[in-house]
């Protein structure tokens, strides 16, 4: 609007006086048109532009009143210098007293409105030198930024400014922190986690442990003077929850529970999940949004396999959807998290293109199923590739240290598709700043919507990756300075999925409640459009009403 209103100003001004010397009658006559025109029209420094505009309004005001005194003066014959030098002083003195808090500050931070946008990245320290040709995600304010507290310390907590509300059952034990061996004391369903927290297990155990996580971060949401942002904070009352969080640690639940221990006939998995339906179903409050604002932690493709297709009108956080029916999982309604990264964050990473000697590096599973079997077919094309390093790896023995020693030193890591779409092996070769080469048609990624992947990463299809000598030659073909800037990008995005209590800014677990804060505006239209004709009980219309 003030865009428009500038512009026809401007044309009148031009046409009154082209040159700098306004012809207007009375006041106006002794205005130069360029000083008009700055006052009418927002410039690009926005900082001056209310500052000019009030300086105008008192200037007219009182240019207005030097007039009359002129007129008077004459009348008397009276002229003095210094009563013209005393009312032009009080001419610029005036605004300068009256409005001097707005001298030299952004307008926008007094005037308008925060605009509440989501967003994404922060500039995590990289210097500017090193990322100036890119468009950037890298200068943008965080989403905590835009919604958290911007005039408050960033490090801290502070509820009343999170992103999410989030109401939370007070399951028993048996659910969470009792798979941990945690038993508790009787007086509480939660331990004490201010003294000590239960430790999780490690292992391949630690890459689906987002439960363990988000849980910890909610439970310490109200803890006063909590170091580090909260984008979720806990609600004792579900009608001031913006979701319900259901603290299953489902997947924990699959790897250790899954079998039928004798004298058992069905696994603890199995009743587990039998007793969450039957908890959730009975409860009001999925009763009244039918499940769609519930949160469901899923991460293992195994995990919640008897419940799934139960509480599917909930919002998943997963790892990906190959094992899941479209309707029961899909990119609209659930959230895709990352994998806890099982090999060694590479600190103070000063290595060049230069210093690691790998091109191309896998170790893990080679024969796999489902769409794993290109795995085999890349072995055969690349084993015996100079500088490739393509081997069988486990997490046993030795196996996580040797991957972190090899990723550390490689340029590129290849991440292909196994049994699922996804793999952690995506996340260890972020955490070793080795740009990740993709070979996965169904992958989903985290944060997606807000982060560009194709800036730290290399996506291949796997009709092409299969094609002799083509993956090699795109890979043998990406510049020195291409690889660095990925590698750059890297270390930048890093923390976006790191796992660790106490929780940091914009770090995985923050990352995760931003995603599903995203999530909520089309999860209250589902709920609002669900409960139309419920509140009067409304007659269909081809009932015959009673009088």
């Amino acid at each position: 609007m003030t865009g428009v209103v500038g512009a026809v100003v401007s044309n009148v001004l031009d046409s009154i006086a082209p040159q700098d010397a306004c012809s207007c009658p009375g006041t106006f006559s002794r205005w130069p048109v360029s000083w008009l025109r700055n006052v009418f029209i927002w410039e690009s420094n926005p900082r001056t532009f209310l500052f000019d505009r009030l300086i105008f309004i008192f200037s007219f005001i009182f240019f207005e009143f030097v007039e009359e005194l002129r007129l008077f003066t004459i009348k008397k014959e009276f002229h003095s210098a210094f009563s013209w030098s005393l009312c032009f002083a009080i001419i610029l003195v005036l605004p300068y007293l009256f409005f001097w808090d707005y001298a030299g500050k952004p307008v926008v931070n007094h005037v308008l409105p925060k605009e509440k946008i989501f967003s994404v990245i922060e500039n995590r320290g990289i210097p500017a030198s090193d990322h100036d040709a890119e468009p950037s995600l890298l200068r943008e304010p965080s989403f905590l930024d835009q919604f958290g507290a911007t005039d408050e310390e960033p490090n801290r907590c502070h509820p009343s400014k999170a992103l999410l509300k989030v109401f939370m059952y007070d399951l028993p034990p048996e659910f969470h922190f009792g798979l941990l061996g945690w038993d508790g004391d009787g007086k509480s369903v939660w331990p004490d986690i201010k003294t000590k927290i239960p430790n999780y297990p490690g292992g391949l155990n630690l890459q689906h442990s987002i439960e363990y996580w988000l849980t910890l971060d909610l439970l310490s949401s109200r803890f006063p003077n909590r170091s580090g942002p909260c984008s979720a904070v806990r609600v004792e009352d579900s009608r001031e929850a913006d979701v319900v969080f259901v603290p299953f640690f489902s997947s924990l639940s699959y790897n250790r529970h899954s079998k039928v221990k004798p004298p058992q006939t069905v696994s603890t998995n199995k009743l587990l999940q039998q007793k969450l339906v039957e908890f959730l179903t009975a409860q009001e409050e999925w009763k009244r949004s039918g499940g769609r604002d519930h949160i469901i932690m899923a991460h293992h493709p195994n995990s919640m396999l008897d419940a799934r297709s139960k509480l599917w009108p909930c919002m998943f956080i997963l790892a990906d959807f190959g094992r899941y029916a479209p309707r029961v999982a899909n990119v609209e309604k659930d959230v895709i998290a990352p994998y806890r990264h099982l090999i060694k964050t590479f600190v103070n990473d000063s290595s060049g293109f230069d210093d690691r000697p790998t091109l191309l590096y896998f170790q893990g599973a080679i024969y796999r199923k489902d769409g794993g079997s290109i795995r085999q077919e890349l072995f055969y094309l690349l084993r015996d590739e100079k500088d490739v390093h393509f081997s069988f790896g486990s997490v046993i023995a030795n196996g996580i240290n040797e991957a972190s020693r090899g990723m550390h030193s490689a340029k590129f890591c290849l991440n292909i598709a196994g049994d699922t779409p996804s793999s952690n092996r995506l996340f260890d070769a972020i955490a070793s700043h080795c740009v990740p080469v993709i070979i996965s048609d169904d992958i989903e990624l985290p944060y997606e919507d807000v982060l560009d992947y194709s800036k730290f990463c290399i996506f291949v299809r796997t009709s092409d990756a299969i094609r002799e000598g083509f993956l090699i030659k795109l890979i043998r073909g990406v510049s020195r300075e291409d690889w660095t800037r990925m590698w750059q990008r890297l270390k930048v995005v890093e923390g976006f999925f790191e796992f660790q209590y106490p929780s940091k800014k914009d770090d995985a677990v923050q990352m995760i409640w931003q995603a599903v804060a995203r999530k909520v505006p089309a999860v209250r239209l589902k709920v609002h459009r669900s409960t139309r004709f419920s509140q009067f009980n409304t007659q269909r219309q081809d009932e015959k009403h009673v009088v």
